[in-house]
């Protein structure tokens, strides 16, 4: 039996959570996705001032719902970028808006989510600390050092980024939740992330052990979702998702050298881009053809797989058929979650 779903009074089961989409998920899809029952974040990628104003935008959207404001703490999460970020800088927002959940992800040694954690639990002690992994080992090595409230299994099938080298969820998920409890962690919730559109992958997430599922390509089809109406219907054309996305390192040599942590990949249709790196294209010419594309209106994002510029997707792209309310999704996967559960109870 998987561990209780984390404490999130307003939430409603099974647990749907959009995931921290930096630049992607602000303010008006968090509030849209908690308004529904779900766990709505806010992605930061640098800019706090940014996230301020999507802070502001979220808080105005629930202050008039009476349960929230009863509420000590704003009912929705907050992504950040460990490597990319200063921990000094994001404290003070920590601290004035006291988000429900602060979700942490791709440090660049795992043993730094301590420090992080226990700063942040300082700062806001109402907040849960979630953080995003994508192997047992390192499952195991973020509960000996940084106590998590929560843990994010992110499988391969991902869209955007994630361990390069990795498992799909539904090996992942009960190995992790297998490994925990031997070690003593059984009471550490796990969330299952990757290539899960519908309710039938919330189903089979919740039998391998999961107490909640996060989705991120389902919520580029939303209608809050920040989004180029480009990019948005090269989601919404892709199928066949383990054809048509791929994962690579020179998704993230587009505009110059590699930041991410030695880790990390990520999974992006398989753009021109990537195409001419496999032909044996050199970096430097595809940057070059990427900065020519980037200044067009449409912003290197091209329908039928004939852009430049990354548009992460997950390998669940295939299934995302038309754009939605974020409200509307949540209800909608969760429906089907239910009757798929229910359908199999009866068997």
């Amino acid at each position: 039996m998987p561990p209780p779903t984390p404490t999130l009074p307003w939430t409603t089961t099974p647990l749907l959570i959009n995931a921290p989409m930096a630049n992607f998920a602000g303010g008006a899809l968090a509030s849209a996705v908690s308004l529904a029952g779900g766990l709505g974040m806010i992605g930061c990628l640098t800019s706090t001032s940014d996230l301020r104003r999507e802070l502001d935008t979220a808080a105005t959207a629930l202050s008039s719902h009476t349960f929230f404001q009863e509420t000590h703490s704003l009912p929705i999460g907050v992504g950040f970028l460990t490597f990319l970020l200063k921990l000094d800088d994001i404290l003070p927002l920590v601290r004035e808006y006291r988000p429900a959940v602060i979700w942490l992800f791709a440090a660049p040694h795992v043993d730094e989510y301590a420090a992080w954690s226990a700063a942040l639990r300082t700062a806001s002690p109402g907040s849960s600390v979630w953080i995003q992994t994508g192997s047992v080992d390192a499952a195991l090595q973020i509960c000996r050092t940084a106590a998590p409230d929560v843990l994010c299994m992110q499988g391969a099938d991902a869209g955007g980024h994630g361990f390069e080298k990795g498992a799909g969820v539904i090996s992942l998920v009960p190995e992790t939740a297998d490994a925990l409890a031997r070690e003593g962690f059984a009471h550490v919730p796990l969330v299952a992330a990757g290539g899960i559109v519908d309710g039938r992958g919330v189903a089979a997430a919740l039998a391998l052990g999961a107490a909640g599922v996060v989705m991120g390509t389902r919520f580029l089809a939303s209608r809050e979702v920040v989004v180029h109406a480009r990019y948005q219907a090269a989601v919404l054309e892709a199928r066949d998702g383990g054809q048509v996305t791929t994962r690579s390192r020179i998704f993230d040599e587009l505009r110059g050298p590699n930041v991410w942590p030695e880790a990390y990949d990520g999974r992006s249709l398989v753009v021109r881009s990537y195409r001419d790196h496999v032909g044996g294209v050199g970096v430097e010419e595809i940057r070059r053809l990427y900065g020519e594309a980037v200044e067009e209106e449409d912003r290197g994002w091209k329908t039928g797989l004939q852009g430049r510029a990354a548009i992460w997707a997950g390998t669940g792209v295939g299934l995302v058929r038309e754009v939605l309310g974020a409200g509307e999704i949540v209800e909608r996967v969760r429906g089907e979650a239910r009757d798929t559960l229910g359908r199999l109870a009866r068997l």
